[in-house]
């Protein structure tokens, strides 16, 4: 109110008509006055920031919710593993043989929901490898109520990322990655997904951290969050004020299977390479070195060497400290890992090592990682 009395009384300086030479000194004074008014408004709480909460998030969800999709899959469970899920002090008691007797050679049906979202107009979905990775059957239900059987084209259980396939009939809504690299804790995100097997639902929060370790494979770098996530949301995006996904959802914590609050998300700047390898090729491929490296005091120090591995070959010895991958300072063991996976099989990579006080460079062709190995 005081701001709007101000810019009133200064609008009324300006139309004043004042005589004499004293009239050009009274309307830069209030023209001054009236830059340093709004100047005060732009510095409002209330005044419109880059990185503030819209009024509403509905424009934002009209214009991303049709490339959400959710995701139905059909898993078959022979009655092993069925018999897998006895308690091990039951398997060889009458109750137990009574048990593989009547349900042993029985193959049962369960069936699981997720959520995804299309990448390309011609069909191509992003999920989860837990949604999607040993389905038997996969059907997308678009917003529209569309129902459309689906493939994999690939997947990777270390990032947790698949991609799949849907035959349409035209071109559907899609919708890009932005650069996670570019998100701040305290920025504004909107989830959405199939919660619960709900249908299409959206929920709003900020990203609370990043780089969430969850002790779940070499590559975690999640982004915390806390806007709801829920059994169902996983393969679901996270989306930018701007309509981009900057992660994808994929765990929860929470001791009541519910949302508390605290839900992690893989951001795109992991997701973007996967995506395009996996749409390429169908797999990942990634550099190894064949080393076990532990963290310590001064960096990454070389705990063993396969034999005949790629780091043997190039001359790598238990007890080496590895400084720098390419020239890029290396901290702990996990990023040399990462950095050494990013490398394509058969391509060199300098190591900048340390060897009893001396400094030196080692030029090293990488391997194909294994399926579950070391650095």
């Amino acid at each position: 109110m005081f701001l709007r009395r101000l810019v009133w009384h200064v609008a009324r300086l300006i139309r004043s008509p004042f005589p004499g030479a004293g009239a050009l000194y009274v309307h830069r004074f209030a023209v001054l006055a009236l830059a340093l008014c709004v100047g005060a408004c732009a510095g409002l709480p209330g005044s419109a920031a880059a990185r503030s909460a819209p009024e509403s998030f509905a424009p934002l969800v009209k214009r991303v919710l049709p490339a959400v999709v959710n995701i139905s899959v059909t898993e078959t469970v022979s009655g092993g593993e069925v018999l897998g899920e006895l308690p091990p002090e039951l398997r060889d008691t009458p109750l137990g043989r009574e048990f593989r007797r009547r349900f042993g050679n029985r193959r049962e049906q369960t069936i699981g929901a997720g959520s995804g979202f299309i990448i390309d107009p011609s069909g191509l979905i992003v999920t989860n490898n837990h949604v999607v990775g040993h389905a038997d059957k996969i059907v997308v239900l678009l917003t529209d109520g569309t129902r459309l059987p689906a493939r994999v084209i690939g997947t990777d259980e270390l990032t947790d990322v698949a991609v799949i396939k849907v035959q349409a009939s035209g071109a559907l809504p899609a919708v890009a990655f932005g650069d996670s690299r570019q998100v701040e804790v305290g920025d504004w995100v909107l989830a959405a997904g199939n919660p619960f097997g709900l249908g299409g639902s959206v929920t709003a929060g900020i990203i609370s951290a990043r780089g969430r370790d969850l002790g779940s494979g070499p590559f975690d770098n999640f982004l915390q969050l806390d806007a709801p996530i829920n059994p169902g949301n996983s393969g679901g995006p996270i989306f930018n004020m701007d309509g981009q996904v900057i992660a994808i959802s994929t765990a929860i914590v929470s001791p009541s299977g519910g949302s508390v609050g605290i839900g992690f998300a893989t951001p795109s700047e992991l997701l973007i390479p996967i995506v395009s390898q996996l749409r390429g090729g169908g797999h990942i491929e990634r550099g190894w070195l064949g080393v076990s490296v532990e963290d310590s005091r001064s960096g990454v120090t070389v705990a063993g060497v396969e034999r005949t591995s790629p780091a043997a070959r190039a001359g790598i010895r238990q007890g080496d400290m590895i400084l720098a991958v390419n020239g890029e300072h290396i901290e702990t063991s996990r990023g040399l890992i990462r950095s050494v996976a990013a490398a394509s099989p058969g391509s060199n990579v300098n190591l900048s090592i340390r060897r009893q006080g001396r400094d030196f460079d080692v030029s090293v062709t990488v391997g194909r990682r294994p399926a579950e190995g070391s650095g």
